[in-house]
């Protein structure tokens, strides 16, 4: 199937399910593939590198009319779609895209499957953005995508204490799959950042008192330190004392 169109049509995408299911591994490798997502769709078990390939088909021809077919007849058609908004350069466009994307995702795989190019002209954008998807109170993967927006901009130091107030505060978070992201994000800041981080630990935010992190983000954010081959014996041990 042509994949780099220059327009999709409602036909276009009709055949596009159709070609899809040629690379799936069948019932039983979706059955597990839909378990492991905590999905709600139907799995179909097209293999990562075969989505990837497809993606980056897609994305050479007008890809925008391919997410206007919003395909959502399972979780690869997500996969699919959530990767291609990560490669919208027009910021404003991705943005608006991607909270209704997140608004509409149902597990973690659809979050965490995208890719976003960071710039000095718009490491900025994606903070903010990341900041103001925290607040969304009532969109579970919204709060994620923030969070992993903010775990990628680990990278770049001069973020790592703004990341941190961040992270600290989602104090009252209940929801499994965001205090999970949020123990992730706390792990790769204390590796990327150890001193920072360790002072965070030690005197919260504004360094007079304990961080607000709820007990079970810190007690994961300690066990995926202690797991980490980036995290030295000593230090390991050490992190033990903020267990909660």
């Amino acid at each position: 199937m042509q994949l780099n169109k220059d327009f999709w049509t409602k036909a276009d995408g009709e055949e596009f399910q159709k070609y899809l299911l040629t690379f799936s591994k069948g019932e039983e490798k979706g059955a597990w593939e839909k378990r492991i997502a905590n999905t709600a769709l139907p799995a179909i078990a097209v293999p990562c590198k075969e989505t990837d390939r497809i993606v980056r088909c897609i994305a050479k021809g007008n890809f925008l009319s391919f997410l206007n077919l919003e395909l959502r007849e399972n979780h690869t058609n997500v996969l699919i779609n959530g990767k291609l908004i990560g490669k919208i350069k027009d910021f404003s466009e991705m943005q608006t895209r991607l909270i209704a994307y997140d608004k509409r995702a149902d597990n973690w795989a659809a979050t965490d499957c995208i890719q976003f190019t960071f710039t000095s002209e718009n490491k900025e954008k994606f903070f903010r953005l990341a900041a103001e998807m925290l607040k969304d109170a009532a969109h579970t993967f919204v709060r994620r995508q923030g969070l992993i927006i903010l775990l990628k901009l680990t990278a770049f130091p001069e973020y790592i204490g703004r990341i941190l107030r961040a992270a600290d505060s989602l104090e009252g978070e209940t929801e499994y799959y965001v205090n999970m992201a949020n123990a992730w994000l706390i792990c790769e800041c204390f590796i990327r950042a150890r001193n920072k981080t360790l002072a965070y630990l030690l005197g919260g935010v504004n360094g007079n008192g304990a961080p607000k992190l709820n007990a079970f983000t810190m007690n994961k954010a300690i066990s995926k330190c202690r797991e980490s081959f980036r995290v030295s014996a000593e230090d390991k041990q050490a992190l033990l004392r903020f267990r909660k």
